[in-house]
């Protein structure tokens, strides 16, 4: 079992660090071991039942493409959005290596449309209105895959990988790696022992603590990493209208008077749907994803708002402080998310079914538990929220509507950053880390970006 490299985990990053280095060099022997299943295999029951079923891994955040198959499948093409890359590599070669990862997504179907660079007017208007509440617009130009299509993209990504030859191993989760004493690697284990001189991990959000343990006992050079913590916002599409058709994906930032915290709007779904994410242990947390089909849209779009936070010494636990807000949440609903009426929300008081259910905006996610966020978020992170919505009104009139619907708990699991240098190289000999779980990336194209680095980087 020995390779000339080893990709631990089959997600975008992963995924396009083999695709370039088989382009590079035909002959080099590269092995993918992932932790759930091929992109055919991932189904999720609940999209059709409404019940979960606790597939073990769950099929929306592991397997073939990562979490990203599973989403809204939205390419970022600017480098101001999606991760830190133009700080290792630069705005404009990162700039360059988005087109050039794009025009890989076009040949493999990718959508030819991109939203927010034909409505300079509308834009420009938004951006008016942004100013005068103090948000900051981030323009960024967005294809947009889709649920389904991004599934039958990656479809024909993975066959396109068996057939030059690349050898992947489903449901093979890396239980360690293999480091000889003078701090060399020489390979992982997994079912049983793989070796390679050459390691790159690059495991997604759902694989960031597994990572962070990895660290810790290998001594792998890490930081502390930002926090993001929030809610998914629900609205009627009519709210949302000027944003969706000007932009598809509004990308606004705040900093909230109160505290002077950073709050940020994030992977917005037009006509979406609002969806749970279950992690190692059972943990619930929300996310969202929309159709490209017209006949699959709903009447709703969500969005996510995160408040950022940086601690500094002593806390060097951000990953454990996200999910413990998130048990919280999960202690109160059963395992489930919990969602709130912005009335209540703002009110102090718990939402009950029968408030919830007169509301003209219907929740799609339809197990979420009606209840008090206030019980599960920490004060400061509520009062961010409520400052930031009360700006986004500005720009949306309505989306600080009594009906406005607010699920929680929703945790980023990027905060665990390993230290690398420009190449992505840890401070363990041929041991290399990207993508999300890293805190490198934070999105479908940085984390395919990063891969094609790796990819070049590996076959010198």
């Amino acid at each position: 079992m020995n390779y000339d490299v080893i990709i631990v985990g089959a997600g975008p990053c992963g995924i396009f660090t083999s695709l370039e280095l088989k382009k590079l060099n035909p002959n080099k022997k590269i092995l993918i071991l992932e932790k759930g299943n091929s992109i055919n295999k991932r189904i999720c029951p609940k999209r059709k039942t409404g019940v979960c079923a606790n597939c073990n891994p769950c099929n929306i955040t592991t397997g073939f493409a990562g979490a990203g198959a599973y989403s809204d499948g939205k390419l970022s093409l600017s480098p101001d959005v999606g991760g830190n890359l133009p700080k290792y590599l630069g705005y404009e070669e990162t700039q360059k290596l988005i087109d050039y990862v794009d025009k890989i997504y076009l040949d493999f179907g990718a959508d030819n449309k991109i939203y927010g660079i034909d409505k300079e007017n509308e834009i420009e208007e938004i951006r008016k209105k942004a100013i005068r509440s103090n948000l900051k617009l981030v323009e960024c130009p967005i294809r947009h895959m889709g649920t389904e299509e991004g599934y039958s993209i990656y479809n024909r990504i993975e066959k396109h990988l068996e057939d030059i030859g690349i050898d992947i191993s489903f449901r093979n989760p890396v239980k360690d790696i293999i480091i000889d004493e003078y701090k060399n690697i020489k390979g992982v284990i997994a079912d049983k022992k793989y070796y390679s001189d050459k390691v790159v991990v690059s495991v997604g959000r759902e694989g960031s603590d597994w990572l962070r343990h990895l660290c810790i006992k290998h001594k792998i050079n890490t930081e502390t990493g930002d926090v993001d913590i929030g809610v998914r916002v629900e609205t009627r599409n009519e709210i949302m209208k000027e944003l969706n058709e000007a932009m598809y994906e509004s990308k606004l930032i705040y900093y909230a008077p109160t505290f002077d915290d950073k709050i940020r709007t994030f992977c917005s779904n037009p006509g979406g749907e609002v969806s749970t994410e279950y992690y190692d242990g059972g943990l619930a947390v929300v996310n969202g994803h929309s159709y490209k089909s017209d006949s699959l849209k709903t009447d709703n779009t969500n969005f996510a708002l995160l408040v950022t936070k940086h601690f500094t010494k002593p806390f060097n636990s951000p990953i454990e402080y996200g999910m413990h807000i998130a048990k919280l949440g999960n202690m109160l609903s059963g395992n489930k998310v919990l969602v709130q009426r912005y009335g209540d929300y703002k009110r102090g008081r718990r939402t009950t079914e029968e408030r919830l259910y007169r509301n003209n905006i219907i929740p799609t996610l339809k197990d979420a538990v009606p209840g008090d966020l206030s019980l599960v978020l920490p004060y400061r992170i509520m009062k961010n929220i409520d400052d930031m919505l009360i700006a986004l009104n500005n720009v949306s009139p309505g989306i600080a509507s009594d009906e406005t619907l607010l699920y929680g708990v929703e945790v980023k699991f990027y905060s665990n950053k390993v230290i690398t240098d420009k190449e992505f190289k840890t401070n363990i000999n041929g041991l290399y880390v990207g993508g999300d779980g890293a805190g490198i990336t934070r999105g479908l194209m940085q984390a395919s970006v990063n891969g094609i680095v790796l990819g070049r980087t590996l076959n010198r």
